[in-house]
């Protein structure tokens, strides 16, 4: 059998259906078609069964398919680890990520790297919003994924990858609690539960402002060292936080309420690395975790 002929009849054996068989090998369906007969005339026997509406495996082309696949895994893996080793994509890559929504892009894109490159390992890292560029900076993370904005002459910043809506935390009884949203005006009413740590103050003053666009002073209310501290916060009724919706997802407390913004920037997420640390292993990896971020999100259970 020719390594076309095992990829199609393979393929088909996965999908059985000849349209979604032909988009992923990128072939004509017809072509698809004529290597499946071609095959099939060959071996003496059918290898799939089909109507207008049905294809399924013979009894034969199920066995063909369990003697063909380990073997067909084995090249692929070989071909892999041959291209990693050529390219330089081996030892292991650490990648820093701030948030929950970045951590699971990272490693849904760690499933697809280890595929494509066997011989390089992926581990994660979380970088806490106290020292967003500190892990990163410091050599102990290869690249990261987390908020925006970035402006360090020291780290490249790559694309953004995500955007997320921007929302209000509040105490369950606040006033603004009951809105179906906030303008960022209202945070002239309001104080602010902040961070504290080694971020840039352009990096504080996009994500908690002392004033709003029209002027209107903000209050600085107290301010946390970790996420969890800002909740706990605004929980006990000491200020308000900004954040993004999705959050709400993993951080949903009784105490508090997340109200969208009507008018806020949205919060992007984007990769930042080294300058000049743009290494074989972390193209690829952004490359692959670019396209992981162009996939259809599945939507949260209950949604």
């Amino acid at each position: 059998m020719e390594r076309h002929e095992i990829e199609t009849f393979l393929t088909l054996a996965e999908e059985l259906h000849f349209r979604r068989t032909s988009e992923r090998l990128g072939l004509a369906q017809g072509r698809v078609s004529q290597t499946i007969k071609k095959l099939e005339r060959r071996i003496g026997v059918p290898l799939f069964e089909r109507t207008s509406r049905h294809v399924a495996l013979t009894e034969v082309g199920r066995q063909l398919r369990d003697d063909l696949l380990p073997a067909h895994r084995q090249i692929q893996r070989a071909v892999a680890r041959a291209v990693s080793a050529g390219r330089g994509i081996t030892g292991v890559l650490i990648v820093g990520y701030s948030s929950p929504m970045a951590a699971e892009l990272i490693l849904r894109a760690a499933d697809t790297f280890h595929l494509q490159y066997p011989d390089c390992e992926v581990r994660i890292r979380e970088v806490q919003l106290f020292d967003p560029f500190g892990p990163v900076r410091g050599g102990e993370v290869d690249l990261q994924l987390t908020e925006r904005p970035h402006d360090e002459p020291d780290l490249t910043a790559g694309p953004v990858l995500f955007a997320e809506r921007r929302v209000l935390i509040v105490p369950r009884g606040h006033p603004l609690a009951a809105h179906a949203s906030v303008s960022v005006e209202d945070l002239a009413r309001t104080t602010l539960v902040t961070l504290c740590g080694d971020m840039p103050h352009y990096w504080l003053d996009f994500h908690y402002p002392r004033r709003t666009p029209a002027g209107a002073p903000i209050t600085q209310g107290p301010a946390a060292t970790y996420w969890p501290e800002v909740l706990a916060l605004v929980g006990a009724g000491k200020g308000v936080s900004p954040s993004c919706a999705r959050a709400e997802r993993y951080y949903a407390r009784p105490d508090v309420v997340w109200v969208p913004f009507r008018d806020a920037p949205p919060v992007e997420y984007g990769l930042l690395w080294p300058a000049g640390g743009d290494t074989a292993r972390v193209r690829a990896f952004v490359e692959t975790l670019c396209a992981a971020a162009d996939e259809p999100r599945a939507a949260p259970p209950g949604a």
